[in-house]
């Protein structure tokens, strides 16, 4: 089973990005344009997903952060971003920016040390901004289109692009890498509970919005996906074949 490479890519990851699509959403019968025609099915994988989160993941993440001092909450998202930062540093060679990449070496190491295995983000004091980089968004950024929107199941919001990325993401998290499973499986748990409690407050804004969540949700994951792949400077008029074009939607 995969195992996710940031804190944006389970089962909400662009919940806070969904603040930019409040003035309005593309219309879910247009699939060609909105570069879904695996709506139905992708329907179907959503309303399962929202019913693992409701019944599951949002009372467990509820309770972590009930349970949990703020310090302590904090000091466990900074331990998993530095590990993120191992693939994002990967990712920023493989998409040949040294400087990037530079920093990124900068902060594991720094933060590995001076923060107390992470658990402290030392880095950011020194300059040393945090990058996301991933596999889906190299792939992007060497060319290869995006292909159909995907809502994968347990995992959410993704792209056909997107989706053999998550492969690339899983050999580069550290974790992976522990020989005792229930270690492995114990800090994969921790990270799932940890990321869905620091989104709970963004989810409220999807939970109240008046539009099709469903629909909100896809064109606040592409939008951002675009913004990524294009490292925020996307092109203003994407070319008609979203297939193939690598100046299409992530």
């Amino acid at each position: 089973m995969y195992k996710t490479p940031s804190a944006h890519r389970f089962i909400y990851p662009v919940l806070p990005a969904v603040v930019l699509l409040l003035s309005g959403c593309a219309s879910t019968s247009e699939n060609r344009e909105t570069g879904d025609p695996l709506e139905y099915y992708n329907r179907a994988i959503y309303s399962f997903n929202e019913k693992l989160d409701t019944y599951a993941l949002k009372p467990v993440a509820k309770g972590y952060q009930a349970i949990t001092p703020g310090f302590v909450d904090k000091g466990v998202t900074n331990f998993f971003n530095n590990l993120d930062d191992v693939t994002t540093l990967i990712n920023n060679l493989l998409q040949l920016k040294p400087d990037a990449a530079l920093s990124d070496l900068g902060r594991i190491t720094i933060n590995s040390s001076l923060g107390l295995f992470g658990l402290v983000d030392i880095a950011t004091a020194f300059n040393l901004y945090k990058n996301n980089e991933d596999f889906g968004q190299t792939l992007g950024y060497w060319g290869i289109g995006s292909g159909p929107y995907i809502v994968l199941p347990f995992w959410g919001p993704s792209t056909l692009r997107g989706s053999f990325g998550l492969a690339g993401d899983y050999f580069t998290e550290p974790y992976t890498y522990v020989e005792d499973q229930p270690i492995e499986y114990g800090l994969f748990a921790l990270k799932v509970t940890d990321t869905r409690a620091d989104l709970l407050s963004a989810s409220r804004i999807l939970e109240q919005s008046t539009f099709d969540p469903y629909a909100f949700l896809r064109d606040a994951y592409l939008q951002q996906r675009r913004n990524q792949v294009f490292d925020g400077n996307p092109p203003l008029e994407p070319e008609d074949d979203f297939l193939f074009n690598d100046e299409e939607i992530e």
